[in-house]
């Protein structure tokens, strides 16, 4: 996990340098790595993402050779996402109630000590599956703490939006080379000699984030006990209709799009391909969000972004279709990377998010979106197998291509008649009209 920051009273909450890009203005990626704060932020997202993937690859290898047990084996990918959920809901206070360097710091140090402890030579296997758990609680903090202060950093416009796009590019980029690259250390060095790997990047991850960025005050004082703070927040973010339809379509598509994924290796023995065809299924889809993403981000306006954001959510479901025919594994790949381009609707979407959330919610804001977006795809993923139990997999894709196309339709036009200023977020400090009167 890992990236990003906070500061003192005495530090502006915005950077200087607002961009909502006017007309003739510089477009693209460029302009983000001109702030020096974003530099370290995602530097140290690198090598923190480096450490969680080297850490699956470790585990799933180490418990598998401890125990023989595919089932155990498998449980420490799915403790990866299953405690998302809890961590994102029950401590998501934490991201508004303390000092964002100091939460990233220290999560940072919490999975280093994890990855200290999973590495030690007579940790048993339970143990191990616990402290995924932990790492796993604990990441939902740390992204939605991370997602609220580039902000901060960026400032709440067009910055923000290419700094967000640039991070899921990134992860996305580690989905395709990052667990080959895993695969070839473990060759060379044992999977407990892998995780000390995973506890230098945390480390360095906390050095780059507690150096690297400016120390700035929590954004909401926040009283009683944590677990309340958070689902209070919760509840607020959740019972505005704006804030709920925005996060809803942010996490509808990707609960359907994981259908042809989740079902890659079933639909490869579908069409008769091997284990290659597995893996070209399975790389497909990201290569198409990555390239939506930087087409969008380093070619169209802040404006142009906007205006093909709804379009594109409404859309992004509909190459699923093609599943019908049964496409082959020359058209299959083709279909899959032109819906993960659709995911170039979430730039748009990002910046009507962080409008509309006041400031002092931000972090449970943020929480909670990471938390329900790895909770809904996980919930995604389980019910295409579970409709692969009893149709042929060709058909469950079909089938989440439309009725995840006409859950889209509907929460887009929840978007458009939640647009109206009668619908934003409090512009002010608690206490004045909006979500906090709620």
């Amino acid at each position: 996990m890992s990236e990003e920051l906070a500061g003192t009273s005495a530090v502006p909450t915005r950077p200087a340098q607002r961009d909502d890009c006017p007309q003739g203005q510089e477009t693209g990626y460029r302009r983000v790595f001109a702030v020096r704060e974003f530099r370290f932020v995602f530097v140290a997202h690198l090598f923190s993402l480096l450490g969680v993937v080297v850490s699956e690859i470790a585990l799933t290898v180490l418990v598998y050779g401890l125990t023989g047990s595919p089932l155990l084996s498998a449980l420490t990918f799915a403790l990866g996402m299953l405690p998302y959920l809890v961590g994102g809901t029950l401590f998501a206070g934490i991201a508004d109630r303390f000092p964002a360097r100091r939460v990233l710091v220290v999560c940072d140090l919490v999975c280093a000590g994890c990855a200290a402890l999973m590495a030690l030579p007579l940790t048993p296997v339970a143990a191990l599956l616990a402290l995924r758990c932990v790492i796993a609680v604990v990441s939902p903090v740390f992204n939605g703490t991370r997602m609220a202060t580039l902000a901060d950093v960026l400032g709440d416009g067009d910055l923000f939006v290419l700094g967000r796009s640039l991070l899921r590019i990134v992860s996305q980029s580690a989905v395709l080379v990052g667990f080959g690259v895993g695969g070839i250390l473990l060759t060379v060095v044992p999977p407990r000699g892998a995780l000390i790997i995973t506890l230098c990047t945390f480390l360095v991850s906390a050095v780059l984030l507690r150096c690297g960025t400016r120390r700035r005050p929590a954004r909401d004082s926040g009283t009683g006990a944590l677990m309340r703070y958070s689902l209070a927040g919760a509840r607020q973010i959740l019972g505005h209709r704006r804030i709920r339809a925005l996060l809803l379509l942010l996490w509808a598509p990707p609960m359907f799009v994981v259908a042809p994924e989740a079902l890659a290796a079933p639909y490869a023995d579908e069409i008769g391909v091997g284990t290659a065809g597995v893996g070209l299924l399975m790389c497909a889809m990201p290569v198409g969000t990555v390239a939506g993403e930087l087409y969008a981000g380093s070619a169209l306006s802040p404006a142009t972004r906007a205006r093909i954001t709804l379009p594109l959510a409404a859309t992004m479901l509909l190459p699923l279709l093609a599943y019908a025919f049964v496409p082959d594994l020359v058209w299959a790949p083709l279909v899959l990377v032109l819906a993960g381009a659709g995911f170039a609707y979430t730039l748009g979407l990002d910046r009507w998010f962080v409008d509309s959330v006041p400031e002092e919610l931000r972090g449970r804001a943020m929480t909670v979106h990471t938390a329900g977006l790895m909770t809904i795809q996980g919930v995604g993923m389980a019910l295409a197998g579970l409709a692969a139990e009893f149709f042929a997999v060709s058909t469950v894709v079909t089938g989440a291509g439309v009725i995840g196309t006409v859950v889209c339709l509907l929460l887009v036009a929840e978007v458009r008649r939640t647009s109206g200023p009668e619908h934003a977020g409090p512009p002010g400090p608690k206490g004045e009209t909006g979500l906090t009167a709620i």
